[in-house]
């Protein structure tokens, strides 16, 4: 990957047209972008839609996806969740001419790789006690990854 300066574009007119272009979005949103420069140095910017993971974990209120593997729950998303996410995924030029079935089944699939359970309802008072429950289970686990890398760290 190359710097976009290295191919002769103007850094303070493309941040300016950055800036520009990503103004209405709220900060902290990771932006996934698509530059083409041109010959005669002047470039395309397409702004994509944030990843699919953002999406998902936002949706469950969840900051991050399952430690570890095998079936451990990080959160949770209903149907109507998939659906709507898919209908904004589906503006995506990776995703132009898919079906919002195909999509939804795509976010399905993440949401299994990213520990996130779908299920047909949620219960907010039983959601809010598991994401309670979640948050010290990841602090724990921060906590306890951290004493195993600062204890491999002394006996180097």
């Amino acid at each position: 990957m190359q710097q976009i300066s290295e191919l002769g574009v103007a850094i303070g007119t493309f941040c300016r047209d950055f800036n520009e272009k990503t103004a209405h979005f709220k900060p902290g949103i990771p932006m996934r972008t698509k530059i083409t420069v041109n010959p005669d140095r002047s470039y395309q910017l397409d702004l994509l839609t944030p990843p699919t993971s953002y999406f998902l974990k936002q949706a469950a209120g969840i900051e991050k996806a399952a430690m570890v593997g095998g079936g451990e729950v990080s959160g949770k998303l209903t149907l109507k969740h998939i659906y709507e996410i898919a209908k904004i995924k589906s503006e995506d030029p990776a995703f132009l001419g898919q079906s919002l079935q195909n999509i939804c089944k795509g976010l399905i699939g993440t949401c299994r790789s990213c520990g996130i359970k779908v299920v047909p309802s949620l219960d907010v008072e039983e959601y809010t006690e598991f994401l309670e429950e979640r948050r010290a289970f990841v602090k724990a686990e921060e906590e306890r990854l951290e004493e195993l890398k600062q204890a491999k760290m002394l006996r180097i």
